[in-house]
């Protein structure tokens, strides 16, 4: 199973790995019972555990940083129902944590959720792209710019050539007339006696 696939869902509790998505949602199976359900998205909401952060004293670090230094430390996981002893934990495990910011709900998600995908024998790395795919959104982003300024010439020139086009259009009787002409509009309608 794929670090990548695994998704936290809002109002359900767990874990779940992504099985397909569909317009109006998602199919999900759970880690911890096996059970795979539709979830509509009108509902809940979708997190991949790739895209969440975590507070630090510094920069924001990925979840996955957190489980890596959970998987590293000789701890011994508390109880989840301590807070207590979840703070102490974290302050061994990840001192740079930023425990004014970092609830102790989340600090209680982050070591169930370690524990669910540590069952599972998921491997904490962040999915990382081929080199090709990696070279590709390099030149994207640098072939962007260019991009974004060639559409602006564009409707000078489209503007350009409709001019000459009309100028070089020999007038010929009734057809330029009317192009000289305003348009008419239609007449108002006349009130009635009823109005």
């Amino acid at each position: 199973m794929e670090y990548s696939r695994i998704i936290s869902v809002t109002g359900l509790s767990g874990l779940f790995e992504l099985v397909g998505s569909k317009s109006d949602g998602a199919i999900v199976r759970s880690l911890e019972d096996k059970s795979t359900k539709f979830v509509s998205s009108r509902i809940h909401s979708f997190s991949h555990l790739e895209s969440i952060e975590v507070y630090t004293e510094r920069d924001n670090v990925n979840l996955v940083e957190v489980f890596q230094a959970m998987n590293a430390s000789k701890e011994s996981l508390p109880s989840e129902k301590e807070a207590g002893a979840i703070k102490g934990y974290f302050q061994k495990v990840y001192p740079s944590m930023d425990f004014a910011r970092v609830y102790g709900s989340d600090m209680k998600k982050m070591v169930k959720w370690f524990s669910i995908l540590k069952k599972e024998d998921v491997e904490f790395k962040l999915s990382e792209l081929p080199e090709e795919e990696e070279e590709a959104t390099a030149t994207e982003a640098v072939a962007a710019p260019a991009q974004e300024e060639a559409p602006a010439p564009a409707p000078a020139k489209k503007a350009a050539k409709k001019a000459p086009a009309a100028a070089t259009e020999p007038a010929t009787g009734d057809a330029a007339d009317e192009a000289a002409a305003p348009k008419k509009r239609a007449p108002r309608k006349k009130k009635t006696e009823e109005e």
